[in-house]
């Protein structure tokens, strides 16, 4: 941290500056110009809040040198992380396949569903068994139900599997069946959650909320991290905008832009980005030609009988078709499968 000081701030001011530093077991090494006075704060900076200095009389300005997102930042880890998702291996050059329906309907939709994303090269099966919805009247899931039968086709297809928790009373139960847990958009910033999440030490696919920047992103996985929970996965998956001719603005320049500051891997969602089928291949390939460490695509065998979502789920022949040229573009980016 750095402390600038008022130009016409008194010595009694500065001594107090410098005292409330020492103070939190940190050193301050100060250097006095012509016109400014400058404190740097050297040591552990994990317990100094700089509004704790900001309102002390005299102080003008208060720079952090690092970032607040010390643990998810490159100087906490210059090289890119990779998650282990059970056998599948997430960023380093290691490629997720991410595909399933929006919400578990049934055990045989799941498996038919499943047998057709595995076959056209997806490596980790998603369906979501507690659905958060705008209306508290649309389908909310099958609850432990639906988890026991994505568990069942995960393993009947050998495929990891990811889910939604939104409950902080329900993560020992998600946890319980999922090798992957998925924290939606609406509740990256449920602090509590993300608490909780962490503390259980599997691997988490944090998806960015609709109105949140790329800091505020890193600054939710920091709280996961914070737990000892290494394996963070972020997901770009669309903001709010002000045009109506897509779900959401598709961001896919904030997967470099995470790149350039976060070690973690980051994978994209075309299809709750978009909301439409259309788009959803060329914002996929679009999303790994940036960079993207995977791709999380929602694929429904009859959308038209879908209980959440069915418009922006492609066929799995759709899905096959995709599959292939995201695999043709990973190679000829260096990237891997699983």
């Amino acid at each position: 941290m750095i402390i600038i000081l008022k130009s016409g701030a008194t010595d009694e001011q500065v001594d107090h500056v410098v005292e409330k530093v020492e103070s939190l077991g940190l050193n301050a090494h100060l250097s006095r110009g012509t016109h400014r006075t400058i404190i740097g704060v050297i040591g552990d900076e994990s317990q100094f809040q700089p509004e704790q200095f900001q309102v002390l009389p005299g102080v003008s300005e208060v720079i952090r040198v690092l970032p607040a997102y010390k643990l998810a930042s490159l100087d906490a880890h210059p090289e890119p992380s990779v998650v282990p998702v059970r056998k599948v291996k997430v960023g380093g050059g290691h490629l997720a396949m991410i595909a399933g329906p929006c919400a578990i309907e049934n055990a045989e939709r799941l498996d038919t569903i499943a047998k057709a994303v595995k076959a056209a090269g997806a490596n980790i099966l998603r369906g979501g068994a507690f659905k958060p919805r705008t209306s508290p009247y649309a389908y909310q899931g099958m609850g432990e139900e639906g988890l026991k039968i994505l568990r069942e086709v995960g393993d009947k297809y050998d495929m990891p599997v990811v889910t939604e928790v939104m409950d902080p009373r329900r993560v020992e139960l998600v946890d319980k069946y999922t090798d992957m847990i998925q924290i939606g958009a609406r509740n990256m910033q449920n602090f509590t959650l993300l608490t909780e999440v962490g503390q259980t030490k599997k691997p988490v696919l944090l998806k960015r909320g609709m109105s949140a920047t790329v800091v505020d992103l890193l600054m939710s996985a920091e709280y996961i991290l914070s737990q000892g929970n290494p394996h963070v996965v972020l997901c770009e998956r669309g903001i709010k905008s002000f045009d109506t001719s897509t779900r959401n603005l598709f961001d896919v320049a904030a997967v470099p832009a995470c790149k350039a500051l976060s070690h973690l891997p980051i994978i994209v969602d075309p299809s709750h980005a978009t909301g439409r089928p259309d788009l959803i291949p060329p914002c996929a390939m679009a999303g790994v030609a940036a960079g993207a460490d995977g791709v999380h695509i929602e694929v429904h065998n009859c959308p038209e009988e879908a209980m959440s979502d069915g418009p922006q789920a492609l066929l799995p022949d759709q899905y096959t078709k995709i599959a292939g040229q995201l695999r043709q573009l990973a190679e000829l980016m260096g990237k891997s499968f699983g």
